[in-house]
């Protein structure tokens, strides 16, 4: 690889300047700490900042959010501590979603097979009623179906389908969820 040659080629942020940098320094510590518990306050800072959230949304201490602007999270939706989403790309989070402790949302990575290892990002979309259980983590692209479950640590590359359960990684159908 040629880092030294990296650019982001056509990416940029989605805010101007001033934004990213009042994200980075107020906004951004005050949604992530530990000593702010209250789920509401965390809500309303996000919204300042331009994400679209719903009603009734958990969050716990230690949540981190690349740009909130690229954000929308419907309602009673549960965020568990220090989930990370670093969205580049667009995440948006239906109603009744858990994302359990430690969970990792990546919508960006790196064309490893390109010698400047071009930067490449798609959006996250989790459908309703779905459960990503504590430390999995699911890629850049993905869609998570209605009612589907990503079982404790698992990783994902690749869309999951409606009511299923998965587990492993990669991440692989073990049988259907039923209510």
């Amino acid at each position: 690889m040629r880092l030294d040659q990296y650019t982001i080629g056509t990416y940029t942020p989605g805010a101007p300047l001033w934004k990213q940098i009042l994200w980075y320094f107020v906004g951004s510590p005050l949604v992530e700490c530990h000593w702010l518990p209250m789920s509401n306050i965390k809500v309303w800072i996000l919204r300042f900042f331009g994400a679209q959230i719903g009603q009734l949304v958990r969050i716990k201490p230690g949540v981190r959010v690349k740009f909130p602007w690229r954000l929308t999270v419907g309602n009673c939706v549960w965020i568990g501590e220090n989930c990370w989403i670093d969205n580049l790309a667009h995440v948006k989070i239906e109603n009744h979603v858990c994302l359990s402790q430690g969970v990792y949302l990546c919508t960006g990575n790196h064309d490893w097979s390109d010698a400047n290892f071009k930067l490449s990002v798609a959006p996250i979309y989790i459908q309703e009623s779905s459960w990503i259980a504590a430390k999995s983590m699911i890629g850049p692209g993905v869609t998570i179906g209605r009612g589907a479950v990503l079982t404790l640590g698992s990783v994902t590359t690749h869309s999951l389908e409606s009511m299923t359960i998965y587990s492993g990684n990669p991440a692989q159908a073990v049988k259907r969820r039923k209510f």
